[in-house]
């Protein structure tokens, strides 16, 4: 039995309210072309395949708004980030925490230290 196997491409793109879809990017005009490449290289962009039934189930689920089994790079990236940014924030906190108390601390170690010397003079 011979093995088959298709490979096709289906692109899709909405403007201005209307969705047109193209076979391969050749198909796409020029402008639109230009356009398409400057948003795919950005950082919210992302290669969707459909391999198999799975996939076109995981697609659904997204488009859905549900959660995916399916991992993430944006989504792992942007976790990661707030997570060091949390830990950023906790040192900023710490330091800020000693600078205030050193704040409170240095006057009135100079303010009793002037009394001090005031008492032991008269």
């Amino acid at each position: 039995m011979a093995l088959l196997t298709a490979k096709s491409s289906t692109i899709y793109i909405a403007t201005s309210g209307s969705t047109h879809v193209y076979h391969s990017v050749e198909e796409i005009p020029p402008a639109l072309r230009r356009k398409l490449q400057e948003t795919t290289r950005s950082l919210n962009s992302a290669t969707i395949l459909i391999a198999d039934k799975r996939g076109r189930e995981e697609l659904i689920r997204a488009l859905q708004g549900e959660p995916s089994d399916v991992r993430c790079r944006l989504a792992e990236t942007i976790r990661n980030r707030q997570s060091q940014q949390k830990a950023s924030e906790k040192r900023l906190s710490r330091i800020t925490s000693v600078r205030r108390f050193l704040e409170f601390l240095i006057p009135v170690a100079i303010g009793a230290s002037l009394w001090l010397l005031i008492e032991s003079h008269f």
